[in-house]
């Protein structure tokens, strides 16, 4: 006698109740900055392609942190400052643009560059920038014992141009500054710029400041000898 008994199909097991969306080519493929926002700084990710900075200068700017833009011209660029730059508080800006003189990548580099020498070029920046000098100071001090050649030449540059804004106010800080120097003058590329810039520095420092020279560079010269 034949059994009427069959074997029961079995169950598929069920799959989980979420399934993975369906494949798009679109979505694997992020979407790429059109070439107009490469020359726009607001639109620059300083966490990006520039993730190993000197400073924290880049994460301020593309925050909005500095008062001032970038304007590409046709043959010269300048900057464009939000207010007036004698309307600017010089704490922290000044030192934000100081610790900006270690960038590499555009348009970090000028806008750090050409905003510090335009923020002492304004009425009273002798006043405003004196007391900042002793945390002005160290980040000019980073600056010139970076081994990169051009941040060492902005950051010679902007010595110079501080001398020229605080005189001898600066001569009791320009000791922790030589020793870099120094070190630059034995390089023939850097040689007579940092005459020159010592030159300068005795000029806008006063004859107080030959002695401190002398201190840690005795080969030097004093320009009224």
């Amino acid at each position: 006698m034949s059994s009427d008994i069959r074997a029961k199909p079995k169950t598929a097991v069920p799959k989980s109740k979420t399934s993975p969306l369906p494949y798009s080519p679109e979505s694997a493929v992020k979407p790429q900055p059109k070439p107009s926002d490469k020359l726009n700084p607001k639109t620059i990710d300083p966490f990006g392609a520039y993730s190993h900075r000197s400073s924290a200068f880049a994460a301020i700017y593309a925050k909005g942190g500095i008062p001032c833009r970038l304007v590409h011209g046709s043959v010269k660029h300048k900057l464009r400052w939000e207010c007036p730059p004698e309307t600017v508080p010089f704490d922290p800006l000044l030192l934000t643009l100081a610790e900006g003189l270690r960038e590499t990548k555009h348009p970090y580099t000028f806008v750090s560059i050409e905003g510090f020498k335009e923020l002492l070029m304004v009425e009273g920046a002798s006043e405003k920038a004196i007391p900042l000098l002793p945390r002005l100071v160290p980040v000019l001090k980073a600056a010139l014992a970076h081994s990169d050649d051009e941040v060492f030449g902005r950051g010679l540059d902007a010595l110079v141009q501080l001398s020229a804004v605080v005189g001898p106010s600066l001569n009791d800080h320009l000791k922790h500054l030589l020793t870099n120097l120094s070190r630059r003058l034995m390089d023939k590329k850097f040689k007579e710029k940092i005459t020159i810039a010592l030159q300068k520095l005795e000029l806008y420092g006063g004859k107080a400041t030959v002695a401190i020279i002398k201190s840690k560079i005795p080969t030097y010269c004093s320009v009224a000898s």
